[in-house]
């Protein structure tokens, strides 16, 4: 019986679903670690006392089935597989997309709008530059308050007080804020497109539904992260 070999236009289809369908659950990881952070971060108005006794509690979680930090640093594994496989098909994706089209990027076709061809949809300013200012926030946001080399406003044990120093900064705040709405348009487009890659997305109905489960998701996490530095940087709050 003779073995049927793909041709190498359904190798690179299937390749392709492969490659979104890894780049959509390694998004839907980040997004459910993005909601319990978001969680976290406003028990900042609980007070230091009780904010820095949350963030240290996190270090004994499964203890003492686990060592002390045991669990943080598996979600910190999970969530690095993630990022790397979410660029990674990312990278692979743009490629392909740009070989396809002779390296012509989105020229696709002329219009009154794009008189040459060039397409700056949505989801291409979102995603991908979206994805670069994300990406260059989590090194910064890690060498912050993860490592604690960056100390923009002074040096401190209390994680409490170092988001009430740092967000005293006018331009450490502001770059913030455009980090944090980056993230909410990229998890816009990225949430709806994340579903429909599994296959949610089979109805007008669906797809409505969709979108506004994106939207409001979207905005509850870039909102949920913005309040606290926006508090303290406008209203002077834990100073």
């Amino acid at each position: 019986m003779a073995i049927k070999t793909l041709s190498p236009r359904a190798q690179a289809s299937r390749s392709t679903v492969a490659l979104k369908a890894l780049m959509a659950v390694s998004g839907l990881i980040m997004v459910t670690y993005l909601l319990i952070h978001m969680y976290g971060n406003l028990k900042f108005f609980q007070g230091q006392e009780r904010f820095d006794s949350y963030l240290e509690g996190l270090r004994n979680i499964l203890y003492p089935y686990l060592p002390h930090g045991g669990a943080l640093w598996i979600l910190r594994v999970v969530l690095l597989g993630a990022v790397i496989a979410h660029a990674y098909s990312a990278v692979a994706l743009w490629r392909r997309a740009r070989t396809a089209s002779a390296r012509q990027g989105a020229k696709r076709y002329h219009s009154n709008q794009n008189r040459r061809g060039v397409q700056r949809s949505y989801a291409s300013f979102t995603l991908r530059w979206g994805g670069i200012i994300i990406l260059a926030f989590i090194v910064f946001h890690i060498l912050h308050f993860t490592a604690g080399v960056l100390h923009p406003g002074g040096d401190t044990d209390s994680k409490y007080q170092a988001m009430v120093n740092s967000f005293s900064i006018w331009y450490v705040t502001l770059a913030y804020v455009v980090a944090i709405l980056a993230v909410g348009f990229h998890l816009r487009h990225g949430l709806w497109s994340a579903f429909a890659t599994l296959g949610a997305n089979t109805s007008t109905k669906r797809r409505r539904n969709l979108n506004i489960f994106a939207t409001v998701l979207a905005v509850v996490i870039a909102g949920g992260f913005l309040v606290p530095p926006l508090s303290i940087a406008i209203f002077g709050y834990g100073s």
